[in-house]
Order: structure tokens, then C-alpha cells, then sequence
């Protein structure tokens, strides 16, 4: 199962954080968020399907997160796998950020990533900073 976002990247689009990643419906982005890849997003968590938030909401559900941006005659892609949590509700209704942590919140749309902001490869993040088009993929391996 799977849930896809489409939204832009940003010139403020730095990707420093080191515990989150975030893509948010908001159309501006400051240079303090370190955190968010891309702005101006189609879908929010609030918009996920029933069936795919009942599948992310187990310790044992492993998901992906793939960030695929497009800039020209580039494309970029790079996947982020984490697991699911009891407590993901995908309530929220602006923004979902990918956590390191075991953190939830109403926005929080994985736990316990690989990799936050900081790990995405400089390419791709200077295609987000160039504006590109971005696909972002959110799919779910449902556990035992």
C-alpha cells in the first residue's frame, strides 16, 4: 500500500536537520526549516486512506519514504525506510514529518528512520533548492 504527495522544492531548502525530514503544504519556507524538502503539497496525512493508516500503526509495519525530484533533465530519487507506530493517527492537516525518534505527533508519518534531512544526498537537495517537482511516496509493508 502506498500514498503519494506531490509538491516543489524551495530556494530556503537546506536540509540540515538531524532528526527530522518534512514535506509540507505551506507555499513559503524560511531558512530556519532545516527540515522541510519540499513546499506546496497536494495531500496532507489527513488525506491518507483508512486502510493504509491501519497498516502503519504497528511497531512491526516497515515503511518507505521515496523522495523523487525532478529539475530539468535530472531526476533525483532516494528512499528513507522506518518502521510504523501504534500511535500514527495522520491527523494532520498541513504537513507529515519523517522522524528518527520514536516521536508522535498528529503530523508524524514514520518513526525510527534510517536517515533525517541530513542524509540526503547534496544532489538531490540542490535540485529541491532549484525548485524542482517532487513526488514523495510513502508505502507500507504491514508487519505480522
Amino acid at each position: 500500500m502506498q500514498e503519494v504527495i506531490r509538491a516543489r522544492g524551495h530556494e530556503h531548502v537546506s536540509a540540515k536537520h538531524a532528526s527530522t525530514f518534512e514535506v509540507t503544504s505551506d507555499d513559503w519556507l524560511t531558512p530556519a526549516g532545516d527540515c522541510i524538502l519540499a513546499i506546496d503539497a497536494d495531500r496532507t496525512p489527513a488525506d491518507f486512506g483508512e486502510a493504509f493508516v491501519e497498516a502503519c500503526q504497528s511497531h512491526e509495519a516497515t515503511l518507505e519514504a521515496t523522495i523523487t525530484v525532478s529539475n530539468g533533465d535530472e531526476t533525483y530519487e532516494q528512499s528513507v525506510v522506518g518502521r510504523g507506530h501504534p500511535d500514527l493517527t495522520f491527523e494532520g492537516d498541513r504537513s507529515i514529518v519523517l522522524r528518527t525518534s520514536d516521536y508522535t505527533d498528529d503530523r508524524t508519518g514514520m518513526v525510527g528512520a534510517e536517515h533525517a534531512a541530513d542524509g540526503f544526498d547534496r544532489d538531490l537537495v540542490a535540485a529541491l533548492t532549484g525548485g524542482g517537482d517532487v513526488t514523495f511516496t510513502l508505502s507500507v509493508e504491514p508487519g505480522e
